[in-house]
């Protein structure tokens, strides 16, 4: 895929992506660099600083006369039991920011939901993934689940909070912090956008024994590895 912007939040998954974007080619470059016009770099966690980072790479790279074609929010991420299965691969259909809006006695209001003027909201709290670049992603990676990646500032960690989340969100499949914050910038550019997450544990409460980041990982090699 060139012209292709892979972002991160943090340096491990970067060199993850790498690696298999590196064995995809052939020959491999002797250097060990990705394939030619495929940019992956970390850009930070959560929303708002993935967001702005990836806005910022988009203009620079507009500016210099060589845009982007593309941009892919990857990495690792949480996996709803029962809906994709730890050191699975999920490509999303939609990106949510599930966290953004307001909390009252009767639970959660989104935030299209508080009378805001429409133009405050952008795209919402939604932003869709390309079609024709999920349906490559899904050309690529046939055993990748597919469904909606909900965006969060703040990790889910207990089972009553993974059960709301799940009631609210019966399509989703996993949960990360980044994604909403690129899809944004994606759209605001006018740039084609999707999110690629492997799963490194479920969600719910916290348990660090659960976590299978080594499998999550290797699944992100492979998953790269793929996309050539």
């Amino acid at each position: 895929m060139t012209g292709l912007l892979v972002v991160t939040a943090v340096p491990a998954e970067a060199e993850a992506i790498r690696a298999g974007l590196a064995v995809s080619t052939a020959p491999a470059p002797p250097d060990g660099t990705v394939p030619p016009d495929v940019t992956v770099l970390p850009v930070g966690v959560g929303p708002a600083v993935a967001g702005a980072a990836t806005a910022r790479l988009l203009a620079l790279a507009e500016a210099a006369g060589r845009p982007y074609r593309a941009v892919v929010s990857a990495g690792i991420a949480g996996g709803f039991a029962g809906r994709v299965a730890v050191g699975g691969t999920v490509l999303a259909d939609r990106s949510v920011a599930a966290d953004l809006g307001a909390e009252s006695p009767a639970g959660f209001i989104p935030v299209e939901d508080l009378g805001m003027p429409p133009e405050l909201l952008g795209g919402g709290r939604t932003v869709l993934a390309d079609p024709a670049l999920l349906a490559r992603l899904r050309a690529a990676l046939p055993g990748a689940t597919v469904g909606t990646v909900l965006t969060v500032s703040t990790v889910t960690g207990t089972a009553a909070s993974t059960a709301a989340l799940a009631e609210r969100h019966p399509d989703a499949v996993a949960e990360a912090m980044e994604g909403y914050g690129v899809g944004v910038a994606a759209a605001q550019a006018g740039v084609p956008f999707a999110e690629l997450r492997t799963v490194s544990n479920p969600i719910g409460p916290r348990d660090r024994s659960a976590w299978r980041m080594r499998e999550a990982f290797a699944a992100l090699t492979a998953a790269a590895a793929a996309l050539h």
